[in-house]
């Protein structure tokens, strides 16, 4: 198990442990976490699991791929700096301690 955190939009910070080999879309609906809707699933095919990346872990994730890259283009308050998709990150041990913020809303 890996902790992340989940900073809802009112500010209310979530600690929660997540399998390796999930992703934080998933960690985040398994725990009930208010703010990701993941309609399509995990398939990048959406954007309703857009998320903010703390400054600070911005560069210790794997870069965006193209699919992800696109689907951004339709999240609300995209950040080219730290926005992702949570489908699209993959939990590792050496993610401990990943910090994440959710939007708003979503599309």
């Amino acid at each position: 198990m890996v902790k992340i955190t989940y900073i809802e939009f009112d500010g209310k910070r979530n600690v929660v442990d997540v399998p390796a080999n999930s992703t934080v879309m998933e960690g985040a609906r398994d725990n009930n976490i208010r703010g990701i809707e993941a309609d399509c699933g995990g398939a990048c095919a959406c954007s309703t699991c857009h998320i903010y990346v703390d400054p600070d872990w911005v560069d210790k994730l794997p870069k965006k791929d193209p699919v992800e890259e696109e689907m951004l283009d339709f999240a609300l308050g995209c950040d080219a700096l730290r926005s992702r998709l949570a489908c699209q990150i993959r939990i590792k041990k050496s993610l401990e301690g990943l910090i994440v913020e959710l939007p708003e809303k979503q599309i």
